[in-house]
C-alpha cells in the first residue's frame, strides 16, 4: 500500500474542499484559486534547492545578494547616510540575500535593522537560523515608521494572485476556475466591463487573456506610501514585461519542471509573470521617483558583477568554472539576464540609483 506524505494528503484535501466549495458556490475566481493553493504550498515545505522545487538567484551565486547589498548602500551613501534604517526583505525564501545583502551592506558602513515579511512558518524557520536578529511580519503595513526602509523584494510578487479576463464573442468576462469530470479547470465567467483593462487593449480578439494582480498593486501603493513618508528605496526584481500586454502566463512549477496548473493544487508553485507598468502605475505617488524596469543583467553587471565573479575565482580557482557558470545564469540574455527586471522606487529626496541612471 503506497503511502503519500502528509503534504501530499493535505494537498488532496485541499482539491476536495475547493471541490465542495465550487458545487456550492459556483466556480471561482483564478485569483482565489492561485491564493489558496500557494497559501497551503508555502506554509507546509520550503520549496527552495535541488529537493524543492525551484531555485532563485539568491540560492545561485552569493554574487547576487552581495550586489544587491551595495546597490542599496551606495544609495544610502549618495543620499547622506540617514539614521534609523531598516532593511526590509518581502518573501525572504531561506535568508540567502538577506545574509548577502547584509554582509555587503555593512562592508560599507551600512548596518540597518532586518524586517522580514514572510508568513511561512517553514521558512520562517529557515531565515531564524541564518538571521537571529531579524523582526518578522505578516504583512507591510506593520512595518516600522521610525526610519527610512530599504526595501527588497526578489521573486515576491510573482506568486501573488492574479486576476484574468478573458474576450469572448460576447465581450470581456472573468476566467473563472470549475470541477467537473474529476478536475479542477478554467472556464469562462461573468461577464465584465472593458473599463477595467487598459485602453489600448480593449478590442483584443476573441480568446485574449489579460492578467493583473490587484494584491502586487495593493502591496506596491503600501511600500510607495512609506517610502514616500519615511524616505528609502524599494527594489523589486522578478520576470515580467515591461509593459502591460495580454497572454495566459499562470504556470506551476514541480521539482525542477513545469506542470499543469489546474492539476494538485497547493502541490505545485504557482507564478505569474508581473506586469512592471502595472506594478510602476500602483506604486507612483507625489515624493516617489519610479526608476525602471531595466533587465537583471544590466543591474547587476552595472553593480560590478564580472569583477567580483573574477575575484572569487582568484579566490577559489577550483570553483571557477561554477563561478562563471552562476555569472552567466544572472546575467546572460537567454537565461535570466533579460527576462528578470529591476524596477527601483525611491523617495524623492533621494539621489537617483546606480544602474538606473
Amino acid at each position: 500500500m503506497k503511502v503519500l506524505p502528509d503534504t501530499a494528503v493535505a494537498g488532496a484535501a485541499l482539491e476536495e474542499r475547493l471541490a465542495r466549495l465550487i458545487a456550492t458556490a459556483g466556480p471561482i475566481s483564478v485569483a482565489q484559486f492561485m491564493a489558496e493553493a500557494n497559501a497551503h504550498y508555502y506554509g507546509t515545505r520550503d520549496p527552495l534547492g535541488v529537493s524543492g522545487d525551484f531555485t532563485t538567484a539568491p540560492e545561485i551565486s552569493q554574487m547576487f545578494g552581495e550586489l544587491i547589498g551595495l546597490w542599496l548602500a551606495d544609495l544610502w551613501a549618495l543620499s547622506g547616510r540617514p539614521v534609523n534604517v531598516h532593511y526590509v526583505e518581502l518573501g525572504p525564501g531561506r535568508g540567502t540575500l538577506a545574509v548577502d545583502a547584509l554582509r555587503a551592506m555593512a562592508k560599507a558602513g551600512l548596518v540597518p535593522a532586518v524586517e522580514l515579511v514572510e508568513t511561512s512558518p517553514a521558512l520562517r524557520a529557515a531565515q531564524r537560523e541564518r538571521l537571529p536578529q531579524a523582526r518578522w511580519h505578516d504583512h507591510p503595513d506593520s512595518l516600522p515608521e521610525n526610519g527610512p526602509l530599504l526595501v527588497v523584494a526578489n521573486e515576491f510578487f510573482d506568486a501573488l494572485p492574479i486576476r484574468q479576463l478573458l474576450a469572448t464573442e460576447q465581450g470581456w468576462c472573468e476566467r473563472m476556475v470549475a470541477y467537473s469530470g474529476g478536475r479542477l479547470a478554467p472556464v469562462a465567467g461573468p461577464p465584465r466591463s472593458a473599463e477595467m483593462l487598459p485602453e489600448h487593449l480593449r478590442g483584443a480578439p476573441p480568446g485574449t487573456i489579460v492578467e493583473s494582480s490587484p494584491a502586487a498593486a495593493a502591496i506596491a501603493a503600501t511600500i510607495a506610501e512609506r517610502i514616500a513618508a519615511q524616505g528609502g528605496a524599494g527594489l523589486f526584481i522578478d520576470y515580467g514585461h515591461a509593459r502591460t500586454g495580454t497572454g495566459d502566463t499562470l504556470q506551476a512549477v514541480r521539482a525542477h519542471r513545469f506542470a499543469d496548473p489546474w492539476s494538485a493544487p497547493g502541490e505545485a508553485d504557482l507564478t505569474a509573470h508581473v506586469d512592471f507598468e502595472a506594478l510602476a502605475a500602483a506604486a507612483m505617488r507625489d515624493g516617489i521617483a519610479i526608476h525602471g524596469p531595466i533587465e537583471q543583467g544590466r543591474l547587476l553587471t552595472t553593480m560590478g558583477i564580472d569583477s567580483r565573479a573574477a575575484a572569487l575565482a582568484r579566490t577559489a580557482p577550483d570553483r571557477a568554472a561554477e563561478i562563471e557558470a552562476a555569472r552567466q545564469r544572472l546575467t546572460v540574455k537567454d537565461q535570466m539576464g533579460q527576462t528578470f527586471k529591476a524596477l527601483a522606487i525611491v523617495a524623492g529626496t533621494w539621489a537617483q540609483p546606480e544602474a538606473f541612471r
